[in-house]
């Protein structure tokens, strides 16, 4: 797993205020990324105890309108958060367990994906995510009523 950045450095970056919950927020997404709010809260509750549930998600609305975190939801799933922004990744999940990776484009630069019709959009990023088997699901023995 890659390194923290500093995240202090990237709020003010950001033009936002350093605080203990937003550090504390920041961090758990570095460390835990795709993963949705209930996590986020449960890794921040173990650094400051005493944080509820509506500041975990205003900060983490405020992370992600300031572009440090990305909000993913993908069908069927709870909104998962990660800390790679920037670029025009995609995403893998796993149809049984839910775990979801990231996907580098195949064709390089954003966007990869040129539509045969945008409409008159400024296209700058494209979604594509791939619905599969993990590695642990597709090799696990399946019940009779599995399909």
């Amino acid at each position: 797993m890659p390194s923290t950045p500093d995240v202090e450095q990237l709020l003010r970056g950001a033009a936002l205020r350093v605080t203990r919950p937003r550090v504390a927020v920041l961090t758990a997404v570095y460390g835990h990324p795709h993963a949705d709010t209930d996590s986020i809260i449960a890794v921040v509750r173990g650094e400051i105890a005493s944080v509820s549930h509506q500041a975990v998600y205003d900060v983490l609305r405020v992370l992600t309108t300031a572009g440090l975190v990305r909000r993913i939801q993908p069908s069927g799933s709870v909104a998962r958060y990660e800390s790679r922004v920037g670029d025009n990744h995609h995403h893998v999940v796993c149809r049984s367990c839910g775990s979801v990776s990231d996907v580098d484009c195949a064709l390089g630069a954003a966007p990869c994906l040129t539509p045969n019709d945008d409409h008159g959009f400024a296209i700058d990023e494209a979604e594509v995510i791939y619905w599969g088997l993990c590695p642990e699901c597709s090799t696990a023995p399946r019940s009779a009523n599995s399909p």
